[in-house]
């Protein structure tokens, strides 16, 4: 028996055995087909054509002649989509621009050491650029409307979404032109030309009006967007492992390759910074404005427009209404220095018992034109709201005082007053102009046949004349059965 029972263990420990083995067979299977499908998904190693590729953006390269010409076409209608204000005129204006070639070819010349190519691409982006604000300066010095709107002051600055834009737009500009057979070039400009046309136009605007900070701020983001595009195309072309350019002479290959591991390291080293101090600016602003919406409330007080100043490391609000106690801004101010993201700033708030005075002379300029900003826009909406109040009212009180008529005795009058009329009627009928609908009283006559239609239009005049002043009616009608 107990045999018996040591070879039923024995057996059930061999079956467990098995079971495991089958399992972790199973799994392995599974990861290694995963692995399979995960490569042929994202692998583009196979289906690249290199030297279609280097001889493709060599080509784009050049500046002139057909590029040149739709080049300041697109300039035009792009700065005429950022002087209306108008997303969908960029866009198009985005769709036929060729800017791209000389870009490409700097981030392809450093990663295959092509000196002569890194050369002409040097140029022709410089002609690029100059020819773009010189057409955009023209536009906007001629044209009458010069006034500042967000797609322009979006163009002015860059934030760390600009520079994502860049990358991976870069990222998608270099791996479609390096896929066999052709790609349409409108793929291209829409990748990436949101980066780059609109600052351009910008740099001109900010020329034209003579104001050096729009021009330097939007050159400035035209500058960060192109480096993040030629790095994208470089670490994109060693991932492919594009062949470099053979020298015969040894010691001038070897000096061009340093030289061109040195450009781009120079290039990376403060596009990295950059980008790591870009990141920090946008997640301390996020920080900041969650804090203000979610900490900073008070029973009968208002925030005017918080200034959120990330270089001058403050956090500056301005309270309007009923005074908050200095112990609340206390533990404010706690909260706020308790805030790992926040630690780099100062929390101060303002607010005072003569709102008028001293807290309007410590509001800057910009918050101020905020405030009026919004007072206009709230004023607007209530004006707005109390004239279809008034509307309705009138529509209502017309409705009233035609439905109170004391027609039979109208009628009775009418018929001693105006004896040349046969049938008289009156109904209250709705009008309207598929905006706003209108109660009009109308009173129906008809007259004897024995009456010329010069009579009958003098006759109803003075009808109406005497139904206005009878009744107090501002409107009404007259028509004939």
């Amino acid at each position: 028996m107990e045999d018996q029972s040591k070879r039923d263990n024995s057996n059930s420990s061999g079956s467990e055995k098995v079971s495991n083995e089958a399992v972790k067979r199973d799994a392995k299977s599974l990861w290694q087909n995963t692995r399979v499908f995960l490569s042929e998904l994202l692998d583009i190693r196979h289906d690249t054509d290199r030297d279609s590729t280097i001889e493709a953006v060599k080509k784009d390269i050049s500046f002139k002649g057909h590029n040149a010409w739709i080049l300041i076409f697109a300039i035009f209608v792009a700065s005429i989509g950022l002087n209306v204000g108008s997303t969908a005129v960029i866009i198009g204006a985005m769709l036929i621009s060729p800017l791209m070639g000389p870009i490409v070819g700097i981030g392809l010349s450093l990663a295959i050491n092509d000196v002569e190519m890194l050369r002409r691409s040097m140029i022709n982006l410089a002609v690029m650029v100059s020819l773009s604000v010189l057409t955009a300066f023209i536009y906007f010095l001629l044209i009458p409307l010069k006034a500042d709107n967000s797609e322009l002051l979006g163009r002015t600055y860059p934030t760390i979404l600009d520079v994502l834009v860049a990358i991976f737009g870069g990222l998608a500009l270099i791996v479609a032109k390096t896929k066999k057979g052709t790609i349409a070039s409108v793929i291209f400009g829409v990748a990436i030309a949101t980066a780059l046309m609109p600052p351009l136009c910008t740099v001109g605007y900010g020329l034209a009006i003579g104001n050096g900070a729009y021009a330097t701020g939007a050159l400035y983001l035209f500058s960060i967007n192109a480096v993040f595009i030629a790095l994208s195309t470089f670490v994109v072309s060693k991932l492919l492992g594009f062949p470099m350019v053979k020298y015969a002479n040894s010691r001038r290959r070897r000096f061009i390759s340093q030289m061109a591991s040195a450009i781009g390291i120079v290039v990376m080293v403060p596009s990295m910074f950059l980008f790591y101090n870009l990141y920090k600016e946008q997640v301390f602003k996020n920080e900041a404005t969650n804090f203000v919406e979610e900490t900073i409330t008070h029973d009968g007080t208002s925030i005017l427009s918080p200034n959120i100043d990330y270089k001058g490391k403050k956090v500056e609000l301005f309270l309007i209404g009923n005074l908050v106690p200095k112990s609340t801004i206390a533990k404010w101010k706690e909260e706020f220095a308790a805030n790992p993201k926040l630690t780099i700033a100062e929390l101060r708030i303002n607010q005072g018992a003569d709102q008028s005075t001293a807290m309007a002379e410590q509001l800057s300029n910009q918050v101020k034109t905020g405030i009026l900003e919004d007072l206009y826009a709230n004023n607007q909406q209530a004006i707005a709201d109390k004239n279809q109040q008034i509307l309705l009212l009138e529509n209502e009180l017309n409705r009233l005082k035609s439905a109170a008529l004391p027609f039979q005795s109208l009628s009775e009058e009418v018929h001693v007053n105006y004896e040349d009329i046969e049938r008289f009627g009156f109904s209250n009928t709705i009008n309207t102009n598929f905006e706003k609908a209108d109660t009009i009283p109308t009173f129906m006559i008809e007259w004897k046949p024995s009456l010329t239609e010069a009579q009958k239009r003098k006759e109803e005049q003075k009808l109406k004349t005497w139904l206005k002043l009878k009744y107090q009616l501002d409107t009404l009608a007259i028509a004939r059965y």
